[in-house]
């Protein structure tokens, strides 16, 4: 029978899945779009709102404004398809920022690419989380007080979803996503329609809120700050080229498909979403503020009213703002796999996990997400000022490399036409560098002190404990490199220490197998000054000595320690450099008997001296010192309760 831990991760994660399953794990359009584009698509309600709420100092002027600060941002999005086409083409294993910037502009510029993504990652997830529970809370105010409740259990939820696979997020995801672009695809039809129709002023079915007195004129500076407010929109769409990796073959020809159909919509949403924010009248509320309709619920509600059609809309979007988040947990661990795979992140970030998916990168994100929505009370506005600058760093990097890749490619065509069609890809990705460096530099004089001068530090320090992380493992592998073979000389045995408290079965276990090692074994006990040491002497000759001696083997010794501290390592440390001195060519080991703990309630029951006791050893005992556990169980186990839900069906050969 499999323990309760057992069933209730399997039940909440799904069983284990074997290596060869791996292939039926890629993803298709269908499900690429949920997996990886919500978080584009998502950016359609809180990117114009963004962009509003700059706008709204203007009043009614505002209203002029928001039409062509979205199409230059949509101008922007087309330039930033044409190069992540090229992108994907050219780097089908994943050609992200990372990848694209290390082949062709070297490791730094790489981790500044890597650092700028894995920062702009975890607050996609954080804004989306919270855009998506501001419009939960526009639907029913009542919920407006437990805002930062809410995104910790919609965090969890994608989490734990993320968790069991991608392709099951994908699936998962799927209906929100479609109702999402199906119903605000009718809708701003039905709302462009009426606008037409009307001659621009279309009669509202639920009318929004009066717009806001004009307390600021119209400068250069504010129009500025809007478009970087608005670029927000465009954060999800590295994620196909940073996840090629996920879908099926032909990878290409999905991630291209997937794209087309993520940036596509997006691209009518936003055009959509601004000429009918400007044919209503609606401009962005505060958020803090009881009352608070998104600019898409006040949209909606215009246009439809607050019928049923209205929550199945808003309902959706509150779904695909929500799991907007789940972009970036598709994307995220894959890009700390590859810096894990180079040594520049720990590790475990490259294992996979039972799901076949990096759950230490999809853990470390939800924890990370986590502390950010505490600190910022899950409040949109307040995280919006910290968003941009790490995707945009990474798009303008991400096609610097992709110009660099283009100009070797040229200098290696031959003929003609290859020439051509390469000296057109470089335009591309040149234009979308100084296009993406320009809206960069843009974004960061206009949030710097509204609070991306946070996210300008954080991406250097990060850059800093990558080359940290790096330096260790490289001088690690140097230290461990090892080009000679086995030695295999003879050598004495050690002499073994066997640490107990009393005689039980588990010093019994312990000094058996310290006689099958060695015939030079040492018992050693801890006494205090409650201890009747002539007790323990005469217990150690009745219960050892005796009966090793009638074996005709060589009797154990035992050695009384005294502490003043009541620890027992520092007398043990002593001994062991005493028995090291005075034997230099010979291993000394420490055997420590161990009770097994197979249950939760045990582990609050024990001590764990032995696990103490061996930290310190570990740390401080040296390379001539080898610890063995002894373990001991109360009931005996069985090897198959080990096994997995569903063993392999086929065996290695």
């Amino acid at each position: 029978m499999l323990p309760l831990s057992m069933t209730l991760r399997s039940l909440v994660l799904g069983r284990p899945l074997a290596n060869r399953e791996q292939a039926k794990r890629q993803i298709g359009v269908l499900e690429g779009v949920p997996a990886m584009g919500l978080d584009g698509l998502g950016s359609s309600a809180y990117g114009p709102e963004a962009a509003l709420t700059v706008l709204t100092p203007l009043g009614v002027a505002a209203l002029s404004y928001i039409v062509p600060i979205t199409l230059s941002i949509v101008a922007l999005l087309a330039i930033l398809f044409a190069s992540y086409w090229q992108t994907i083409k050219a780097y089908p294993n994943n050609g992200g920022g990372y990848a694209v910037s290390k082949a062709n502009l070297g490791v730094q510029p790489s981790l500044l690419a890597a650092s700028a993504l894995m920062v702009d990652y975890v607050l996609t997830v954080a804004v989306g989380i919270s855009a998506g529970m501001a419009a939960f809370v526009s639907a029913v105010p009542a919920l407006h007080p437990y805002t930062l409740e809410l995104c910790l259990g919609a965090l969890l939820l994608i989490t734990i979803v993320n968790l069991r696979g991608t392709i099951d997020a994908g699936r998962l995801f799927a209906l929100p996503t479609y109702v999402f672009i199906a119903s605000f695809g009718v809708l701003l039809a039905i709302g462009v329609h009426h606008a037409i129709v009307s001659g621009g002023h279309p009669q509202p079915v639920v009318a929004p809120p009066p717009l806001p007195k004009t307390t600021e004129a119209v400068g250069v500076w504010l129009l500025l700050r809007a478009f970087a407010s608005g670029c927000t929109a465009m954060t999800g769409v590295e994620a196909v080229s940073n996840g090629v990796s996920a879908f099926k073959q032909p990878v290409v020809k999905h991630a291209h498909r997937t794209l087309t159909v993520i940036v596509v919509v997006l691209g009518l949403l936003l055009a959509g979403i601004a000429y009918l924010t400007r044919a209503y009248g609606i401009l962005a509320m505060d958020q803090q503020r009881s009352g608070y309709q998104s600019v898409l619920s006040q949209l909606a509600g215009a246009v439809v009213g607050h019928g049923l059609y209205y929550y199945v809309a808003i309902g959706s979007l509150l779904c695909v703002l929500a799991l907007s988040a789940n972009t970036s947990f598709v994307d995220f661990p894959r890009l700390c796999r590859l810096l894990a795979s180079d040594g520049f992140l720990p590790r475990p970030f490259a294992i996979v996990g039972r799901r076949l998916v990096f759950s230490v990168g999809i853990t470390y994100l939800a924890v990370t997400t986590g502390l950010l929505l505490l600190a910022f009370g899950g409040i949109t506005d307040r995280l919006i000022p910290l968003f941009a600058v790490g995707a945009f760093m990474t798009f303008t990097l991400s096609q610097l490399g992709m110009v660099v890749h283009w100009k070797r490619t040229l200098s290696s065509a031959a003929e003609t036409r290859a020439r051509a069609a390469t000296w057109f890809h470089l335009f591309i990705n040149a234009l979308g560098a100084l296009s993406t460096a320009v809206a960069l530099i843009v974004i960061i004089a206009a949030k710097l002190t509204e609070g991306a001068w946070i996210t300008l530090l954080v991406i250097p320090a990060m850059v800093v404990l990558m080359r940290s992380i790096k330096r260790y493992y490289t001088h690690l592998d140097a230290r461990l490199y090892d080009d000679s073979t086995l030695q295999l000389t003879k050598a004495e045995p050690p002499i073994v220490l066997v640490a107990e408290e009393s005689w039980s079965k588990l010093t019994d276990r312990a000094l058996s197998f310290a006689l099958q090692l060695s015939p030079d074994v040492i018992g050693v006990h801890l006494i205090t000054q409650d201890d009747d040491a002539d007790a323990i002497k005469d217990n150690w000759a009745r219960h050892v000595e005796g009966p090793a001696a009638r074996a005709g083997m060589k009797p154990p010794k035992l050695v009384l320690l005294r502490s003043e501290y009541r620890l027992m390592y520092e007398p043990l440390l002593k001994l062991i450099e005493e028995l090291e001195q005075q034997f230099p060519s010979r291993q000394i080991a420490v055997l420590l008997p161990e009770l097994v703990k197979t249950h939760w309630w045990q582990v609050l029951l024990h001590t764990h001296r032995a696990r103490h006791l061996r930290t310190e050893l570990l740390r401080f005992g040296g390379s001539r010192l080898v610890i063995i556990i002894v373990p001991c169980y109360v009931e005996e186990p069985r090897p198959s309760e080990a096994a997995l839900e569903e063993p392999p069906v086929t065996p290695v050969e």
